[in-house]
């Protein structure tokens, strides 16, 4: 289970799939589901009843992401985001 509460933020580091890139999946109120996306990839995001249904699409979409963009000469971006939480400063 990747959370308690539906509307708790959730962050899911999953798989050999997509092991390099981060991946948010959050409650929706307005959707009535979730929703998971790669910050790294513009605008690749999905939607699902639970946790599990959204980070299963959202495996779909990247794979049809990273073949458009290759299709059409995009450059596939190499994973960069981090949450705020783990770029704290390093005391010093």
């Amino acid at each position: 289970m990747l959370g308690n509460s539906p509307r708790e933020g959730l962050h899911a580091d999953v798989g050999k799939m997509m092991r390099d890139y981060h991946i948010n999946i959050f409650y929706s109120d307005e959707d009535e589901g979730y929703i998971a996306d790669i910050p790294d990839l513009e605008a690749c995001s999905a939607f699902g009843k639970t946790p599990d249904a959204a980070l299963a699409e959202l495996q779909v979409a990247r794979g049809a992401w990273i073949r458009a963009a290759k299709a059409t000469g995009k450059r596939v971006p190499p994973p960069r985001y981090r949450p705020a939480i783990y770029q704290l400063p390093v005391a010093g």
